[in-house]
């Protein structure tokens, strides 16, 4: 699901700063209680804003609430269930802990996102005397999808000896419009960045690289595109024993949406000594938890294609 719930979000916030009421100052009596007014700043870690919007990663972010004045009682936030039910009975609550002066309160909320990965809920703050109506409600999106992303690949000789590899955006061509494979559908993709190694960069080691690449290449949008220098064909030694012998290389492609989701992709390119190309792809992001490995096959799910 694209972007369609950003339409209901009529309130475009550049920061959390908004005006509402506050319990009574905290050890004050008298006329008026529970009816003060003051300055209340919500900020949420890790929250990015966008295009006016307020983005959030799917999972726990701590959230701090600022009075301008102590606050007598309790204060509360609560995150209604994502996907466009904004009704406080679906809130879930966060517990606030206040400073010695009472006017900063932070806890721990779960933003969770609905399964189109990008959804809509309000973060509600009640507090003191003004328990029983919102001081404040105003929306995030919660992001839990990845970015993604179809590349080509092709090769070329170097005017020196070797090849040049490009990796590129897939391009799908449409009847009436063409579309480039690759970015994030929520918060909108960040980062995209290719490692590639002329050993198995996980073959001692898991998850984490333990050798360092050949050549690297980023970018901070699609479409992608990233030529290598050039990289080593077989060796005279190599085609001495077998003229169709290859040189092997690892790709690790990285990319990164606005509020920190990730999404790797793995392959096997090699070239032979007239530079073409061969890719085998690997499973995208499969290896969570486990050692990395490049010995199971994409299979129809293909992220990396070969021009």
């Amino acid at each position: 699901m694209k972007k369609l719930l950003l339409v209901l979000l009529v309130v475009a916030l550049a920061s959390f700063l908004l005006v509402g009421c506050f319990g009574v100052p905290d050890g004050t009596e008298g006329e008026g209680e529970g009816e003060g007014e003051g300055e209340v700043t919500v900020a949420i870690a890790g929250s990015v804003v966008i295009g006016g919007y307020t983005y959030v990663k799917a999972g726990n972010h701590d959230i701090t609430v600022t009075f301008s004045a102590p606050v007598a009682g309790v204060v509360e936030a609560n995150i209604t269930a994502c996907g466009g039910d904004y009704t406080k009975t679906a809130a879930f609550p966060v517990v606030l802990f206040p400073d010695a002066t009472k006017k900063i309160w932070t806890g721990s909320g779960t933003f969770t996102a609905s399964d189109s990965n990008c959804c809509a809920s309000y973060v509600e703050v009640t507090s003191g005397e003004c328990l029983a109506e919102s001081c404040i409600k105003f929306p995030v999106i919660i992001d839990g999808a990845k970015p993604s992303s179809i590349v080509k690949v092709s090769s070329k000789a170097c005017p020196c000896p070797g090849c040049a590899v490009t990796f590129e955006s897939f391009t799908t061509v449409g009847a009436c419009a063409d579309v480039v494979n690759c970015g994030d559908d929520c918060s909108g993709l960040a980062s995209w960045a290719f490692s590639v190694y002329n050993t198995d960069p996980f073959n001692t080691c898991c998850l984490t690289p333990c050798v360092e690449p050949v050549y690297t290449c980023s970018g901070t949008a699609c479409p992608i595109l990233c030529t290598t220098s050039c990289l080593a064909g077989p060796t005279a030694a190599q085609l001495a024993v077998s003229p169709s012998a290859v040189a092997t290389y690892y790709v690790v492609e990285t990319l990164a949406d606005a509020v920190g989701n990730t999404q790797k992709y793995y392959a096997i390119i090699t070239l032979d000594s007239s530079c073409v190309v061969t890719v085998a792809e690997y499973p995208g992001d499969g290896l969570a938890g486990a050692c990395a490995t490049f010995d199971t096959p994409l299979g129809a799910n293909v992220n990396i294609l070969k021009k």
